[in-house]
C-alpha cells in the first residue's frame, strides 16, 4: 500500500482530470473500430479487440475450493460453493484473421453469482500488457488499427508507434507483443490466462488472477496438420469438447508492493517468486457437441454480450489505470458494435477548411455583422460561427462518475425502446439510457457566474418597474398571436424547473422602500415578494445553495406536452382500456376536477394554449385513424406509439420550419433552417459549399447519424433564459366570430387563463378561436412591454410578479449577466450604455438602474438590444438558438438513424413530408381555408373579414 492508504494514483492527479484525459482516449477507440470495419470491409462493426470468438458457451461451472485461505473468502468466493459461467475464448485481435495467425488469445467469463450479482473477468494469455497504461495502450490500438499486411504492420510499429509514445516505450511495447504472440498456439483449451491489472479481493487486497488448465488435459495435435484450416482452434475445441470435459483452474496473486507487484503499471509481470499462485476455483466446461443448432444458438447469444471489468461489486473492484479507462472504453466500443451509439467523423477537408474560415469570419465580424453580408455569404458565416458555438459552448453538468464504480450487469434494451419513445424520455439514446429524461440536469453553454452577493443587486422590483412594465402594448406586426401560443407549446415540452410546494421553501426579493406586495391571494402586504424556490441538485462536495437544477420535462422533443412525461399520466389520457387515441370530448380536452383539461403539462394555462394542446390531441388521433386502416393488424399500443412519433416529429418540423422563419424573417435564416430539415438547396454552389465547409449538412438532419458533439445532450439555462418571450402574451384578446367578422368578445388575459379558458374554447370552438388568435399581433420582445396581467399573476396558491421571478431566476441559477453571455458568445462587450440600444429613453432608464454596463440583467441586455432586421429577437439570443435548434434534432436518435420507415411506418413518414402547420390547422378546421396566409407561415397575420351587415350567411365577407 502506497505511503498515503492508497493503492492507486490517478493520471493527471484527481479522478476528474483521469475521467476527462480517459473520455478523449474512448473517443480514439472509437475510431479505432470504425477504421478497422473500414479496412477490413466488414458489413458491421467488430470488438475493438478480441473480435474472432473461437468459443462461447453458456453451461459452464465454476466450483470454489475448500481449502481456501480465510482472507479470501468474500462476497461470492465461500468454500463449496458452486456458480453457473459463460464462457468466451477469442483471438485478441481487433481484426477476424485466420487462427494460425500470431496473436494473444483471450478469455471472458461471466460468473453469475445471483439474480442480480455477476462477475465479469477478463484475461489474456501473456502475463503483462504491451501497455503501462492507458495512454500507451490507445495509442497501440490507433497505430495498429488497419495494419492488415506486413508492410503496413511495420510501418506502425516501427513509424507511428514511436511518433506516438517515444522511441524507448515503443521498443518496450514491440518486446512485449512479440514475446506474447510469437508462440504457436495448439488450442485455447492448454493456455494460461492472465488478468490486465489488479482487482481489489475484499479484506484481502488487491491481487491479478489467472486461469490456467487443470493437470492432465490431454495434447493437442500438431498444428501443422490443420494448417490450412482458417478456424483451426475451434475445430480444436469443439473435438476436445466432444470427447470431454475441459477445466481449468482459476487463480490469484496477492499484492505485496508497489515495486514487485505494481498498481498502475500494466506492464510489469507479477512474478511467482514474488507472489505464489494461489488456488481458487475450478471452471469447467462440460463435454458437448458445439455444433448443434442449441450450441449454435448459445454461441450467438455470447457473442451479443458485452463484457466488462466492472460488472462486479464494490469487494472485487478493478484497480489501476489501465482497468479505469477500461470501464469507459469497453462501454463505448459494445454500444458502438450494437448500434447503441454513433461516431460521426468530420471529413478532413471539413477541418482544414474550418480554420481559417472562422478565423476570416471572426474579423469580418469586426466590422460587418453576419446578418448585414450578402445572402450566400452570410450562410457561410452563420456555419462558421454555429462551428465556434459547438466547441466552445457545450458544457456537461451532469454530476460525472469520477472515479469509476461497479455494475451490476445492464440489461438487454427492452425491444419495444427500439421503436418507441419512452414516457419519461429514457432510452432515446440507448448507450446512455438516462441521457436528456426527465430528473436530467440543465447544461450550460456558457461557465455560471454564481453570485449570491449580486441576487438582489440591482432590486429585481425597480428593474422591472423601470424597465419591464408595459406601459402601452408594443405589437410585433410581423406575427400574430398563434406565434405566441406555440413556442410557450413548445416550452411546455422542454424545459420546466421543480419548484418546492408553496409555503415551504420560498425565495425572498426585498422591495423597495415605500413598497408591498400581497404574496397570497387576499393576503396581507408585506415588505418582500415571495415565491416557490427551485429544488436545485447539489453535487458530490458542493458547499452552499445548489447551482445545478434538474428537468421535470424531459429534453427531447417528445411531444410531452400532449402526452405527458410518466406512465401513469400518460395512459390516463388515453381511451379506455389501452386504446390508442386520446380521450376527447366532442373533440375538446377534457377537464379535471380543478377545471383544468387533463393534458400532458398544464400549468399557466391560457386560450392559445388551449388551441394547441386541442389540435394536436386531434392530430394524434386523425393519425392513429390512418395507421389503423393502414395496419389493422398493429396492436393499439403499437398505434399509440407510432402516432407519438409521427406527431412529434412533425411538431419538430413545425417549429423549424414554419414558426423559426416567421419570427426570423429573413432569406438566409429560411434556407438554413429548411437545410436543417431536408438538405440544402439544389444548387450547385451552395452544396459545394457546404461540401466543403460542413458535410453533415449536405442531408439533412433527419437522414444523418445522431452527434452530441462530445457532451451529452441537454437543454441549458442558458436556453431557458433565452426563451422568456413572455412580452409576447397580449393584455387583452378581441374573440371574433370567422364566418362574418363580428366580434364576439373583448376580454382580458385574466379572462382567457387558467380555470377560464376551456369554457371559453368550448363557447367559442376551436375554429372562432385559431382565428381570433390568428388575426391578432402579439407584443414585441422589447424593454417596456412585459404584461401586466403576468406581473400579477395568480399561481398555485402564491401572487407573483414573473417579469420579477424570470430576473431572480436566471441570476440564482448562474446565467452570467448581460455582457459576460454576449462575450462568450462571440460578440463584442458592450462598453456604453448607449451600445446596448439606440433608443435615449431606455438608455437614460438602463443609467438609472445599473452602476455599470457589466450589471446589466441578461434578460434585460436581451430585450434592450436592437435585433437584427427581420428579427423577432435579438441576435445574441439567436446565437444560443443557433447552436441548441440544430442540437435537439441531432441529437435525437427519432429524428436521426431511427427517422424511417421501418420505425414510422411509410404512412407515417408520408405523414411528416407532406405536412405542416397549414395542413394541420386545416385538416381539423377547414372551414379557415380562405383566412390562412397563402404562400407564408400561418404564424404570420392571417386575412381579417370584415363584417358583414347579413350576418345569416356563413362565408360571406
Amino acid at each position: 500500500m502506497h505511503e498515503d492508504g492508497q493503492y492507486e494514483r490517478y493520471a493527471g492527479g484527481t479522478p476528474e482530470s483521469e475521467r476527462l484525459l480517459v473520455e478523449r482516449l474512448v473517443r480514439d477507440l472509437m475510431r479505432v473500430q470504425t477504421k478497422i470495419k473500414k479496412r477490413s470491409g466488414a458489413t458491421a462493426l467488430a470488438r475493438t479487440f478480441h473480435a474472432k470468438a473461437v468459443l462461447g458457451v453458456e453451461n459452464a461451472r465454476l466450483t470454489i475450493h475448500d481449502e481456501l485461505p480465510d482472507d479470501l473468502r468474500t462476497g461470492f468466493v465461500r468454500p463449496g460453493a458452486e456458480y453457473p459461467v459463460t464462457v468466451r475464448l477469442s483471438n485478441a485481435s481487433g481484426a477476424s484473421q485466420p487462427d494460425s495467425t500470431p496473436d494473444l488469445r483471450g478469455v471472458a467469463l461471466r460468473i453469475q453469482a445471483g439474480s442480480d450479482e455477476a462477475h465479469d473477468l477478463l484475461m489474456t494469455s501473456f502475463p503483462v500488457s504491451h501497455a503501462r497504461n492507458a495512454h500507451e495502450f490507445v495509442a497501440f490500438a490507433k497505430a495498429m488499427a488497419g495494419a492488415d499486411s506486413m508492410p503496413r504492420k511495420a510501418f506502425a510499429l516501427f513509424v507511428k508507434l514511436p511518433l506516438a509514445v517515444g522511441r524507448p516505450t515503443a521498443a518496450r511495447m514491440r518486446r512485449n507483443v512479440r514475446a506474447g504472440s510469437r508462440r504457436e498456439v495448439r488450442s485455447l483449451a492448454l493456455e494460461t490466462y492472465w488478468s490486465r491489472g489488479a482487482v481489489l479481493w475484499g479484506d484481502a487486497g488487491p491481487v491479478r488472477y489467472q486461469l490456467r488448465p487443470a493437470g492432465g488435459a490431454p495434447s493437442a495435435p500438431s498444428p501443422s496438420r490443420s494448417r490450412n484450416d482458417p478456424d483451426r482452434l475451434r475445430s480444436e475445441l469443439a473435438q476436445r469438447l466432444g470427447a470431454a470435459n475441459i477445466v481449468f483452474e482459476l487463480c490469484v496473486q496477492r499484492y505485496v508492493d508497489s515495486r514487485r507487484t505494481p498498481i498502475e503499471d500494466g506492464a510489469v509481470e507479477w512474478k511467482e517468486s514474488d507472489t505464489p499462485v494461489i488456488r481458487v476455483a475450478t471452471l469447467t466446461i462440460p463435454r458437448q457437441d458445439v455444433d448443434t443448432a442449441t450450441a449454435r444458438a448459445a454461441a450467438l447469444r455470447v457473442e451479443q454480450l458485452a463484457f466488462n471489468p466492472w460488472n462486479t461489486t464494490e469487494e472485487f473492484r478493478p484497480l489501476g489505470n489501465l482497468n479505469r479507462a477500461r470501464k469507459a472504453a469497453y462501454e463505448a466500443s459494445s454500444a458502438l458494435r450494437q448500434g447503441h451509439r454513433f461516431l460521426t467523423e468530420e471529413p478532413r477537408r471539413n477541418v482544414v477548411l474550418g480554420i481559417p474560415l472562422r478565423a476570416g469570419f471572426r474579423a469580418l465580424n469586426r466590422f460587418v455583422p453576419w446578418h448585414r453580408l450578402p445572402t450566400r455569404l452570410s450562410l457561410l458565416n452563420l456555419v462558421a460561427l454555429r462551428q465556434a458555438l459547438r466547441r466552445d459552448n457545450l458544457i456537461d453538468t451532469e454530476i460525472p462518475e469520477a472515479p469509476p464504480k461497479t455494475q451490476t450487469v445492464p440489461e438487454p434494451v427492452d425491444e419495444r425502446l427500439r421503436v418507441a419513445r419512452s414516457y419519461d424520455g429514457t432510452y432515446n439514446d440507448l448507450s446512455a439510457p438516462k441521457m436528456g429524461a426527465v430528473g436530467a440536469t440543465f447544461g450550460r453553454n456558457l461557465p455560471p457566474v454564481y453570485r449570491p452577493d449580486q441576487f438582489d443587486s440591482p432590486n429585481p422590483v425597480t428593474v422591472s418597474k423601470q424597465l419591464l412594465h408595459r406601459d402601452a402594448f408594443l405589437p410585433a406586426r410581423s406575427l400574430n398571436v398563434l406565434a405566441a401560443a406555440w413556442i410557450q407549446f413548445q416550452v411546455h415540452d422542454w424545459v420546466n424547473h421543480q419548484r418546492y410546494p408553496v409555503g415551504t421553501k420560498s425565495v425572498e426579493v426585498p422591495l423597495p422602500p415605500g413598497s408591498t406586495w400581497r404574496n397570497t391571494p387576499g393576503g396581507p402586504p408585506e415588505k418582500v415578494m415571495r415565491f416557490a424556490e427551485n429544488k436545485g441538485v447539489h453535487a458530490p462536495g458542493s458547499l452552499g445553495p445548489p447551482a445545478l437544477f434538474a428537468d421535470t420535462a424531459s429534453h427531447w422533443w417528445d411531444g410531452s406536452e400532449v402526452y405527458g412525461n410518466d406512465r401513469q399520466l400518460a395512459m390516463s389520457l388515453r381511451e379506455p382500456d389501452g386504446g390508442a387515441a386520446l380521450r376527447l370530448e366532442e373533440g375538446h380536452l377534457p377537464l379535471g376536477p380543478n377545471g383544468l383539461p387533463l393534458t400532458g403539462f398544464n400549468e399557466s394555462w391560457w386560450l392559445g394554449l388551449s388551441v394547441m394542446q386541442t389540435l394536436f390531441a386531434r392530430e394524434h388521433n386523425a393519425v392513429c385513424e390512418e395507421l389503423r386502416q393502414a395496419h389493422p393488424q398493429m396492436d393499439q399500443d403499437r398505434v399509440y406509439h407510432t402516432a407519438r412519433l409521427v406527431v412529434s416529429a412533425l411538431i419538430a418540423k413545425i417549429h423549424t420550419i414554419d414558426w423559426t422563419p416567421a419570427i426570423l424573417a429573413t432569406e438566409a435564416l429560411e434556407i438554413a433552417l429548411t437545410t436543417n430539415w431536408q438538405g440544402p438547396p439544389k444548387n450547385w454552389l451552395t452544396q459545394l459549399g457546404m461540401w466543403l465547409i460542413e458535410a453533415q449538412a449536405l442531408t439533412g438532419i433527419p437522414k444523418s447519424l445522431p452527434d452530441q458533439y462530445g457532451v451529452p445532450y441537454s437543454l441549458t439555462e442558458d436556453f431557458v433564459t433565452v426563451y422568456r418571450m413572455h412580452p409576447l402574451i397580449p393584455d387583452d384578446f378581441e374573440i371574433v366570430d370567422h364566418r362574418f367578422g363580428h366580434r364576439i368578445d373583448t376580454l382580458g388575459f385574466r379572462d382567457v387563463q387558467g380555470a377560464a379558458a376551456e369554457p371559453l374554447m368550448r363557447k367559442t370552438g376551436l375554429a372562432n378561436s385559431l382565428y381570433s388568435l390568428g388575426i391578432a399581433n402579439p407584443g414585441a420582445i422589447k424593454l417596456h412591454n412585459f404584461p401586466r396581467a403576468l406581473q400579477e399573476f395568480e399561481r398555485d396558491g402564491e401572487v407573483i410578479d414573473l417579469s420579477v421571478v424570470d430576473l431572480v431566476r436566471t441570476r440564482r441559477r448562474g446565467v452570467p449577466r448581460y455582457n459576460d453571455f454576449r462575450s462568450g458568445l462571440h460578440k463584442s462587450r458592450i462598453r456604453r450604455f448607449e451600445d446596448v440600444s439606440s433608443d435615449k429613453e431606455t438608455v437614460a432608464r438602463l443609467k438609472d438602474v445599473y452602476r455599470s454596463v457589466d450589471d446589466i440583467d441578461t434578460m434585460v441586455g436581451l430585450f434592450a438590444e436592437n435585433p437584427p432586421e427581420g428579427f423577432g429577437f435579438s441576435d445574441t439570443a439567436f446565437r444560443i438558438f443557433i447552436l441548441m435548434a440544430t442540437r435537439r434534432l441531432r441529437s435525437d436518435r427519432f429524428l436521426t438513424v431511427d427517422f424511417r420507415p421501418e420505425v414510422y411506418t411509410p404512412l407515417g413518414m408520408d405523414w411528416i413530408e407532406h405536412n405542416n402547420m397549414t395542413s394541420v390547422l386545416l385538416r381539423h378546421c377547414p372551414e379557415l381555408a380562405s383566412f390562412v396566409p397563402r404562400t407564408a407561415s400561418v404564424f404570420v397575420p392571417w386575412r381579417p373579414i370584415l363584417p358583414t351587415r347579413n350576418n345569416s350567411g356563413a362565408g360571406r365577407g
